[in-house]
């Protein structure tokens, strides 16, 4: 929010941008603390509770197909003038992101695996370069993706960012329809690989974790699911750090979740 353009900051243009969750959340407290109206395109897929706290900060929420997220804030921007605020592929977040890393690193100095989940990849991209840059010992990163939701996972086999309208996972906020390109290039240069769990092993990790005391949600408990399900190579004896992410889930959603 620290570069918006100008038109943006003197209320000449709105923002939009596509979420299912977490990134439309933080981008409407922001907008409704600057006085700036914003537009929030969400799946379909994704849980009433999100929309209903982004429209409680003022933003406007339009529900749409995962398949047409992309075209619709293009749609927007071209007849609306509209600025779009990239959830996960713009530098500045990316960079933002990378604090994750170096709070990581200050409360675990020497790590040896660190795990973080992986949805268009931009949290994954700023934590994984801060981690490789300013560790001072080997340190393994590795992103975690829903297997029926894996662009990253995709582009990393194709050698460039995919796009794959078909992406679906009970994890919404890890199931864009592309991983984003900055955030790919950041992938190959810092994530040693890509894990991928079932929606039956998020369900697992978000349970366990529920009876330990933290409520997540499955986005969030991805990344902990890969080492609760033993997808994480040569781990015994290591140091782990599992980046958990979101407790966007209602009550309902819990009692969903527990009766599967």
């Amino acid at each position: 929010m620290a570069h918006l353009p100008k038109a943006v900051v003197d209320g000449d243009c709105h923002v939009i941008t596509m979420s299912a969750g977490n990134y439309g959340k933080a981008l409407s407290y922001a907008a409704n603390k600057l006085g700036i109206q914003a537009t929030v395109l969400m799946p379909k897929t994704a849980p009433d509770n999100r929309a209903v706290l982004m429209r409680g900060y003022g933003s406007k929420v339009v529900k749409v197909d995962v398949s047409e997220l992309q075209s619709k804030v293009d749609e927007k921007v071209a007849n609306e003038g509209m600025y779009f605020c990239h959830p996960f592929d713009d530098l500045h977040l990316i960079a933002g992101h990378g604090s994750v890393g170096l709070e990581v690193l200050e409360d675990v100095p020497n790590p040896d695996i660190v795990l973080v989940c992986c949805g268009g990849g931009g949290l994954l991209a700023g934590t994984a370069a801060a981690i490789k840059l300013h560790c001072q010992t080997p340190c393994r990163v590795y992103g975690v993706e829903p297997k029926t939701a894996c662009t990253m996972f995709q582009s990393r086999v194709k050698g460039d960012a995919v796009t794959d309208h078909t992406s679906h996972s009970i994890a919404a906020g890890l199931s864009p329809p592309y991983a984003g390109k900055n955030s790919f290039a950041h992938n190959k240069a810092f994530v040693d690989d890509i894990l991928l769990v079932s929606d039956s092993e998020i369900i697992s990790a978000v349970k366990l974790l529920y009876k330990a005391g933290l409520k997540v949600e499955p986005s969030g408990a991805a990344a902990f699911s890969a080492l609760m399900h033993h997808k994480v190579p040569n781990v015994s004896g290591k140091t782990v750090v599992v980046v958990i992410t979101g407790g966007n889930v209602s009550p309902e959603e819990l009692a969903n979740i527990f009766d599967i």
